[in-house]
């Protein structure tokens, strides 16, 4: 690693931030280019994620990537959000500017797009409805990136269904809010389903959802990547679906802030994805 007094800093803010492969993901990227720099992991309570935001400037920091359970609070401390941030009224990555200014991103739609492409040849968005599990801030980026896509329905389901129905209501568009109960009838005829909970996340239940009901056409994935096979994905391998796991979600939507903070555009490659993994 390449460290000065001069070294561009960034980091992934979260609360818990132990799991996070992002500072081994982009410590391999600062290491390929030999970029003076570093990555850290920024455990931060929810009470007090809006200070530790509004302090980066002052702590020298180029920016950040938010994760769970903080995009949301995100959105609402930074100065300026992009198109994208705004439809998912959520903030996964924050730019520093010169001038202190922090600018909200949101690069969840943008990852998840290009992990199911890269891992589900020939999928399409336009092939038929999908089912989305989970209305919090990577649901709400995962639902318009579908959407702008081409799906012609997105079938949302989360456990509090007024959540849920507060999404869809500014997401706008084809988007059908399901009712928990009714979560699997919702798989019928469905060509995709999206896990966006932490269910099957290590320490936490597994996601509980029958795939009956679900063709063995479909493509199924996780955005959980801690384990890299979750028990959905397990079931879904074991009837026949196809299925993508969530590192390269991770992968892809680490790039546009790691161009941003360090001035070079990162490559998702095989080498990357063993590094992360190895961790």
């Amino acid at each position: 690693m390449m460290l000065s007094g001069k070294a561009k800093v960034a980091g992934v803010m979260g609360w818990p931030v132990g799991h996070s492969r992002s500072p081994r993901l982009h410590g391999h990227w600062l290491e390929r280019y030999r970029i003076d720099g570093a990555y850290v992991p920024l455990s931060v309570s929810p009470d007090r994620a809006d200070v530790a935001i509004r302090a980066l400037p002052a702590l020298g920091f180029r920016g950040c990537n938010v994760t769970v359970p903080h995009k949301e609070v995100a959105a609402a401390t930074v100065d300026v959000m992009d198109a994208t941030a705004r439809r998912a009224g959520a903030v996964n990555t924050i730019v520093v500017g010169a001038d202190g200014m922090l600018t909200g991103s949101n690069t969840d739609g943008f990852g998840f797009l290009e992990n199911l492409r890269d891992g589900a040849a020939g999928w399409q968005a336009e092939t038929g409805p999908a089912v989305v599990i989970g209305a919090g801030g990577a649901s709400r980026a995962i639902v318009a990136a579908l959407l702008d896509a081409g799906a012609p329905e997105v079938r949302l389901t989360n456990r509090t269904r007024e959540r849920a129905e507060v999404l869809a209501a500014e997401i706008g568009g084809a988007v059908t809010v399901v009712d928990w109960v009714s979560r699997e009838t919702a798989l019928d005829s469905a060509a995709l389903v999206v896990n966006t909970t932490t269910q099957g996340m290590h320490g936490e239940p597994s996601l509980d959802l029958r795939l009956d009901a679900l063709p063995r056409t479909a493509v199924v994935t996780d955005i959980v990547y801690t384990p890299l096979m979750t028990p959905l994905l397990h079931d879904a391998h074991a009837r026949g679906n196809r299925i993508v796991d969530g590192l390269g979600m991770l992968l892809h939507q680490a790039r546009p802030g790691f161009a941003a903070w360090f001035g070079t555009e990162p490559v998702v490659d095989e080498d990357l994805r063993r590094a992360v993994l190895a961790g």
